[in-house]
């Protein structure tokens, strides 16, 4: 997928009004998901990412994966983009979405099995999740 292709089906999943607020909503969601994963699974996961979305990753990882729920997730994310927690649940789930559709299916599962099951839900895996 290539970068503008993604940032469109973030738009249209996330009902932005633009590409770059599509374009800073995936920023944000991209950058504490970095925090969440591994260092090694960052970079396997940037080097599938289009355009510099991979350099977000990548500048946003830490030294070490650090360990939050979910709710502390949409906390991250909305306090990143100046959301309420709820707003940040939505573009989380319209950036993660568009990640499961842009990387491939083993890189995906090997994102889901560092997180919580309640993860998968926001990749569109509600199947993998409790």
């Amino acid at each position: 997928m290539k970068y503008d292709g993604f940032l469109a089906q973030v738009r249209e999943r996330g009902e932005y009004k633009d590409q770059g607020e599509a374009a800073d909503v995936t920023s944000a969601v991209l950058e504490v998901l970095a925090q969440r994963i591994s260092p090694g699974e960052v970079e396997d996961l940037a080097s599938q990412m289009p355009g510099p979305l991979g350099q977000v990753l990548l500048q946003a990882t830490p030294e070490q994966t650090r360990s939050f729920g979910i709710e502390e997730f949409y906390d991250r994310v909305a306090e990143r983009t100046n959301a309420r927690p709820r707003t940040a649940q939505w573009d989380t789930s319209a950036v993660l979405t568009t990640v499961a559709d842009a990387v491939t299916g083993g890189e995906l599962n090997q994102i889901i099995s560092q997180l919580p099951s309640s993860y998968a839900i926001l990749f569109g895996k509600a199947d993998l999740a409790d």
